[in-house]
């Protein structure tokens, strides 16, 4: 029944009371008027007159009364109900635990309750104030907030906010309004508690970590028992720095150990950048001037410890592959690396590259074609590192072909050598044509590059099916896509190096061209500094194979001719050159309109520049279109990939290089010498 039909039954029963009571006030008038007139003398007529007045006006007010009387009857319980539920909506609001306030469109507080105010020092007035004054989020963030549990925030921003141990909450929004306003309800959830409990459960997940030393097998050159005592010194090194957090380590292969301990202890060790690496190589060996150095690698993810396992692996392996002497913490979110201030020490055995040489020519023969490449702006090194694979698919019968620029100017003397044999005419693609070379079995192969994005063609290695590394470069960063085979040797002086040790393991003695010799070779050379730096053993053992291979040191120095021009442009770089930091040098040319020979230009102009008296690292940097170039070099003090990986390039330690697109040269400039004052902060 409606609210509007109770009232008219309401007033109706009203009127019938009054009609009940008009009817015994007549009566009580007509016994009035009978007694009046038996003992009075006034005349019948004025007492029946007088009486029917007051009774009709006694009659209109019970009638009234009555009427007023059942309204306020009817209306009493709604009355009574809505001021009952609102007094009780108001006492729980005000008592509830949980901080409230109510304010209006623009987040200005109206109301708010004990508990809200209990987070104040001194309990003051917040009427007036806004909700962005009193806590780190603004009314409209909270509102349209899509997080289910509402936004975390704390009480921050007023001067009597207790500032000593801020709590933290999650709040929700509600729209509420009242006599056609629209106003705001923020209920604050106290979550500090549960954070606490988060947080100690991620400071107290175990972390795994794997170590390794790395030039054991160099170490066992200096005598019997040797290798043993660096064993023993590395360990206990790394037990002190175990027994301190409360660790674990266990040797668990010959070198190898693997070490466990609490997640909350891995900011310390970063923070001291792993110190333990420097502890490490103080390990002496006898009178041998050769550092003790170790890898290690940390896994930090959540999962199982067989997860955790893997993930460390990763991280070790990784490791390995930049050249040892550092630590790689790998997580979810990316990679971290520390150390790797020492020069990787090359090994003397090849048993390695007759495995890879295996897997290698299994690869290919299983394969309808095999597509090499380089990395972009491609170098004597890639180029004949791609020939020389060209070469191994060759001996298994297999096509391969190479993507290149053919109208890069650096390559031009290259091209010009092969002129001299036709079996090269058709083996050189571009990017586009190679992708139409693609099939569900081609082999894909990049050399003297580990990343990716720097390689001639990404979308080729992206679209194939099976990818082979093989690059002396440190490696900068985890692999988008598994390779099939990874062989990276950042002790290598070259790729031609590799790639010449894989021919020798493969190929009959004279089966290798001349002009794959000659530019094998002029890689060599080019990457060594005509042999002076970074060489080794097999660097000379491979020099050796080529020349054994019809190499001329000749025909392959006749590759670094230059012209003129490109002369004048070398003298451009060296005619301005800072010195930041009193050993690094800084070449800069800035000239408009370079042409692509400018990168070989810087390279050589930082190389000239490291015989400066008491330069350790030069740099040096041109535009190129849109892009800067920058050239380091190093006197193996300086770790200069180090330095470029902070601008997204790459390289070795002594040798590295990195383009930014996209930004002035000025720009440039600024942050290679940030990047370098960070690096010479944190290492030097």
């Amino acid at each position: 029944m409606s609210d509007k039909n109770k009232r008219r039954i309401g007033n109706a029963g009203s009127v019938g009371i009054g009609g009940i009571l008009c009817a015994v006030f007549a009566v009580m008038a007509l016994a009035v008027c009978v007694i009046l007139m038996a003992y009075t003398e006034s005349e019948p007529a004025g007492i029946v007159l007088t009486v029917l007045v007051v009774y009709v006006a006694v009659a209109a007010v019970t009638i009234a009364a009555c009427i007023v009387s059942g309204g306020r009857a009817s209306a009493k319980p709604a009355d009574m109900k809505g001021s009952v539920f609102g007094a009780i909506t108001l006492d729980f609001i005000q008592n509830l635990h949980m901080p409230t306030l109510v304010c209006d469109d623009k987040g200005k507080i109206v109301w708010y309750n004990s508990a809200l105010s209990a987070n104040f020092k001194s309990h003051s007035v917040l009427y007036g104030k806004y909700l962005d004054n009193i806590c780190d989020a603004t009314l409209e963030r909270i509102m349209k907030s899509s997080e289910a549990g509402g936004v975390e925030v704390s009480f921050v921003s007023v001067s009597d906010a207790d500032e000593s141990e801020r709590p933290v909450f999650r709040v929700k929004g509600y729209e509420v309004s009242s006599k056609g306003k629209k106003y705001y309800m923020t209920i604050f959830e106290d979550i500090s508690e549960l954070k606490n409990v988060y947080k100690r459960l991620d400071d107290e997940d175990t972390v795994v970590a794997y170590a390794m030393i790395d030039n054991i097998d160099e170490i066992m050159q200096y005598g019997q028992g040797v290798d043993n005592n660096a064993v023993f010194d590395v360990f206990s090194l790394l037990k002190r720095d175990m027994d301190a957090v409360g660790g674990v380590i266990k040797e668990y292969n010959r070198n190898q150990f693997a070490m466990f301990f609490d997640a909350k202890y891995l900011e310390k060790f970063e923070k001291e950048r792993f110190s333990v690496l420097d502890d490490v190589r103080e390990v002496s060996i006898g009178d041998s001037t050769l550092p003790v150095t170790v890898s290690i690698g940390i896994g930090k993810t959540k999962g199982t410890l067989a997860e955790k396992a893997r993930f460390t692996q990763a991280a070790l392996d990784l490791a390995l592959q930049r050249g040892g002497d550092q630590v790689v913490v790998k997580t979810p979110d990316g990679v971290e690396f520390y150390g790797g201030k020492t020069k990787t020490v090359q090994k003397r055995t090849k048993v390695r590259a007759r495995v890879i040489a295996n897997e290698l020519l299994m690869l290919m023969s299983g394969s309808d074609n095999v597509i090499v490449m380089g990395h972009k702006y491609a170098d004597f090194d890639a180029f004949g590192s791609c020939l020389a694979i060209v070469q191994l698919a060759k001996f298994c019968g297999v096509k391969a072909y190479v993507v290149t620029d053919r109208t890069d100017k650096n390559l031009a003397g290259c091209f010009k050598l092969l002129e001299k044999n036709p079996e090269y005419n058709d083996i050189f693609v571009d990017r586009v044509e190679a992708q139409d070379l693609i099939t569900s079995t081609s082999l894909a192969v990049m050399v003297d590059v580990n990343n990716v994005n720097f390689c001639e063609a990404p979308d080729v290695i992206g679209n194939a099916k099976n990818v082979v590394i093989i690059d002396h470069h440190r490696k900068t960063a985890e692999f988008a896509i598994q390779p099939n085979i990874v062989y990276i040797e950042p002790s290598a002086s070259s790729a031609a190096e590799l790639v010449s040790e894989l021919l020798e393991q493969v190929l009959p003695q004279g089966a290798l061209s001349k002009e794959i010799a000659d530019l094998l070779f002029a890689g060599m050379l080019l990457d060594t500094k005509q042999f002076t730096h970074n060489t080794g053993v097999r660097t000379f053992g491979s020099a050796l194979y080529l020349r054994g291979e019809g190499a001329s040191p000749l025909d392959a120095n006749a590759l670094f001719k230059t012209s003129i021009q490109d002369f004048l442009t070398e003298a451009r770089f060296e005619s301005n050159v800072v010195i930041h930091r009193s050993v690094i040098a800084i070449a800069l040319n800035n000239e408009q309109s370079l042409s692509g020979m400018s990168r070989v230009n810087a390279a050589k102009a930082a190389d000239r520049l490291l015989h400066v008296e008491g330069v350790l690292a030069a740099f040096a940097i041109c535009k190129i279109g849109d892009t800067v170039h920058i050239s380091a070099r190093s006197e193996s003090s300086i770790n200069v990939q180090l330095i470029l990986e902070k601008m997204g390039g790459g390289g070795h330690f002594d040798a590295a290089g990195a383009q930014v697109s996209n930004v002035t040269i000025q720009d440039a400039l600024a942050t290679l010498r940030a990047c370098i004052d960070e690096y010479m902060d944190e290492n030097m």
